[in-house]
């Protein structure tokens, strides 16, 4: 039987961070279990890529401040590229609690050392961009080291570098049980044989919970469908704007390739692992785009190209990190509602951290503990896009 210091269980972003925080840091005898002949068929692969700092709770900003610059100086730190590219996000604000809402995010970003984000009025937005539909534009919040980055690029990266520090990826191995004893997590049984170890990692995207439930855990994480829908060549907006969120009713999209990449939340999705896309979206989003960006009424789109991933939701849109209570050495890195990509450096260096050494000075580890449920201790993020 294989003998692993830390087992991984998801080879996706969030799992890959945490082998490469935890090999940098000399843990080099970690195993990840990956259920898929290759990775990134989960939802790392269907992400949309953003990156931003602008968000509404401290410890969310916190993870954000620490993944950016991670991210900026990524090809220089684990030997492979990101492409992260600084293009911003720019919140429009059509409403006055729009801007009170922004407002009070910009001065909480701001305390926390956020340096280039900053509160512009309507008629700037529409000098900038003027080829969108400003009418009711009331001002917005831009941040110019928000940006995107290539999500499978970033994975492969992490993994690659912690295989060269010594872990060991394991393919097509489905996770089937553990076992346990009076101290804890003992092995992990797989479909590929069984590893002893005392640490494991729950980074089963989408599918946590029914891995959580092997351990006897309950965890509250959905899998959600989102759509992403992809245009061909487009050259009637500039390939250098940022990501713009329309806050009238969420409506974003960013530059990607030649063409542009649209996203909406449908407020009618259900949860399910459905990753079918569905093509009456198409008409959705684009009668949402076209109203935003006129010249967007002649977007062409293949809605063949078009697909959808899961996100993994919380009740409270924040994560789940941390060491499961009642099942010493049963880790979560779970239920990133959408900021997985955003946020698997720091997640990388929290997890690593309170394995290694049973604390993380980046964030208050106790706020994003699974126990936050059941003492009432939710704390809300309202910047879910």
């Amino acid at each position: 039987m294989q003998t692993a210091d830390v087992v991984i269980i998801g080879a996706g972003i969030v799992g890959s961070s945490i082998a490469y925080h935890l090999t940098s840091n000399g843990c080099r005898n970690v195993v990840v279990i990956e259920r898929e002949s290759s990775q990134g068929k989960g939802s790392t692969g269907k992400s949309m890529g953003g990156v931003r700092a602008q968000f509404s709770t401290p410890v969310n900003i916190q993870m954000s401040l620490y993944s950016i610059p991670f991210y900026a100086g990524f090809e220089e730190r684990v030997g492979h590229p990101c492409d992260y590219r600084p293009q911003g996000y720019l919140f429009c604000a059509t409403a006055s609690n729009h801007m009170a809402y922004l407002r009070a995010n910009y001065a909480q970003q701001v305390e926390m050392g956020l340096k280039n984000v900053r509160l512009i009025a309507g008629d700037e937005i529409a000098q900038m961009f003027p080829q969108l539909r400003s009418d009711d534009i009331l001002g917005g919040s831009v941040c110019s080291s928000d940006g995107f980055v290539d999500p499978y690029s970033a994975m492969i990266g992490f993994m690659t570098c912690a295989a060269e520090h010594g872990a060991a990826l394991w393919k097509s191995a489905e996770v089937t049980g553990f076992t346990k004893d009076a101290g804890g997590i003992a092995s992990v049984e797989t479909s590929r044989g069984k590893v002893s170890s005392r640490i494991v990692v729950n980074c089963a995207g989408p599918w946590a919970a029914s891995v959580a439930k092997l351990a006897g855990i309950e965890l509250p994480v959905q899998p959600l469908r989102r759509m992403l829908v992809p245009s061909e060549p487009f050259n009637e907006f500039p390939h250098t704007a940022p990501m713009i969120v329309d806050m009238s009713n969420g409506f974003h999209f960013r530059p990607e390739a030649r063409g542009f990449l649209l996203a909406w939340n449908d407020p009618e999705q259900t949860v399910g692992f459905n990753t079918n896309f569905d093509p009456a979206f198409v008409e959705k989003i684009l009668t949402r785009a076209a109203s935003r960006v006129p010249c967007f009424a002649n977007l062409p789109v293949n809605p063949k190209r078009a697909w959808a991933g899961l996100y993994e939701m919380t009740p409270d849109h924040h994560p789940i990190l941390g060491e499961a209570p009642g099942v010493p050495g049963f880790f979560l890195a779970n239920g990133f509602s959408g900021h997985g990509v955003m946020h698997a450096p720091a997640t990388g260096k929290i997890l690593s951290d309170l394995i290694l050494t049973g604390k993380t000075d980046l964030i208050d580890a106790k706020l994003l503990g699974l126990s936050r449920f059941a003492e009432g201790r939710m704390i809300h993020e309202s910047a879910v896009l």
